[in-house]
Formats: structure tokens, C-alpha cells, sequence
């Protein structure tokens, strides 16, 4: 699978190195500076910016000949700046689904699974506003940048992007998986209004509730 060009890039830049060398096993600063033929001082910078965007962080300590030496490891959300096998397969599967049930079948059973996914999100109790913040957290947190533009009883969530990118430019049905999410998250009418194919981008329009207005 591709790297996106800006992950290409960082891949290749010092930090992406260690990013890379970390993936392999734990490291100190010292092992790092050998590696890289760097200075420790420069070593340390480019871990404190690692740490500080949630990419790397102390593991442990190894013994010294004077102190001891802290190690360093990748932190679960660095993984996702390598490829994955997910939209293959998730591609394979929606592929299947429309040739077993046809596409009317397949999009019913994909909305199924948005509903799915939304049960550990939803807070009946909670507030329209709170609902929909929920949401936009939870596109966030998958890699989407959510503008939240509001007018009259709509609120409408766009994304210059896809988090599905890689599956809905293929299969537009996909995009039934997020919509169903988003709805039973706020409780609401929830219409599909995405770019689709080769640069998909997100967009979801939300009817506001009566209660909420």
C-alpha cells in the first residue's frame, strides 16, 4: 500500500528516521546519535518534538557505567503512519457484499454497521451540543478535520478529506457506515451529501432537533 506524499516525506526527514528505528525495538539517545551520527543535545530535540506530538515516549531505563539511560518507544498512535492492510480488505468485503446481496442490500447491511459502532458513543442524556461534539471528536480522533458550519435548523460537519478515503473513492456505499454513525450519535436526521471518487471529502448534513433549537 501507497504512503500519502506528507507521510513519504516526514518518513524520510530525521525524525521520521527514528520513527523508523523505534518501530524496530527500543533505543537510548546514545544509540540513536550512533546510528543517526548525530549529537545526543540533537538526538533529545528530536525526541522531545516526537513525544510532544505523541509519537514517541520513555519506555525505560538501561543501565549505565554513571546513570542509568532512558529508552524509548513508539507510542500506539505512530502505527498509523504506516500502511495497513484495512482499506484492502475492507474494499474486498464491501466488493463481496454488493455481488452476494446487490447494492440496495449491501448499503442497508453498511448502515448496520454504522449502528454498531455507535453504541459505545451514545448518551441519550446528553445534549444536542454535546452529542454533536461527540461526533466531531470522534471523526477528529480517526484522522478527520471536521469545520462545523451552521445555518438555520442545519448544521452541516465538512472535512477537506475522507478517514475513508481509500475505500469510499472505490465504493460510495461506505459512506452509509458514517452516516448511520453520526446519526445515532445526535439522535438525528442525518442526509449524505460527500464528494466521492478519486478525492473524496466528508460531508454530512444534521438536522437540529426541535428540542435543540
Amino acid at each position: 500500500m501507497r504512503l500519502s506524499p506528507h507521510t513519504a516525506r516526514f518518513l524520510k526527514s530525521t525524525r521520521g528516521r527514528i520513527v523508523q528505528m523505534l518501530r524496530e525495538k527500543e533505543l537510548t539517545v546514545s544509540d540513536l546519535a550512533r546510528e543517526l551520527e548525530l549529537t545526543e543535545n540533537a538526538v533529545r530535540a528530536h525526541l522531545a518534538t516526537l513525544e510532544r506530538d505523541g509519537l514517541a515516549r520513555q519506555s525505560g531505563e538501561r543501565p549505565g557505567s554513571r546513570k542509568p539511560h532512558f529508552t524509548y518507544e513508539l507510542t500506539p498512535e505512530a502505527e498509523e503512519l504506516f500502511p495497513k492492510a484495512y482499506a484492502s480488505i475492507l474494499n474486498t468485503v464491501i466488493a463481496k457484499l454488493e455481488n452476494e446481496l446487490g447494492e440496495k442490500k449491501s448499503g442497508e447491511f453498511l448502515r448496520e454497521v454504522g449502528r454498531d459502532m455507535a453504541l459505545p458513543h451514545r448518551k441519550p442524556e446528553a445534549t444536542f451540543e454535546e452529542r454533536l461534539s461527540a461526533v466531531v471528536r470522534l471523526i477528529e480522533s480517526q484522522g478527520g478535520q471536521v469545520q462545523v458550519e451552521r445555518n438555520g435548523d442545519k448544521v452541516t460537519l465538512r472535512s477537506n478529506g475522507c478517514v475513508l478515503a481509500s475505500v469510499v473513492s472505490k465504493h460510495g456505499a461506505a459512506c452509509n457506515i458514517l452516516t448511520e454513525l453520526i446519526a445515532q450519535i445526535v439522535n438525528g436526521e442525518v442526509v449524505d451529501c460527500c464528494r466521492k471518487g478519486d478525492c473524496p471529502q466528508c460531508c454530512f448534513e444534521i438536522k437540529v432537533p426541535e428540542a435543540a433549537k
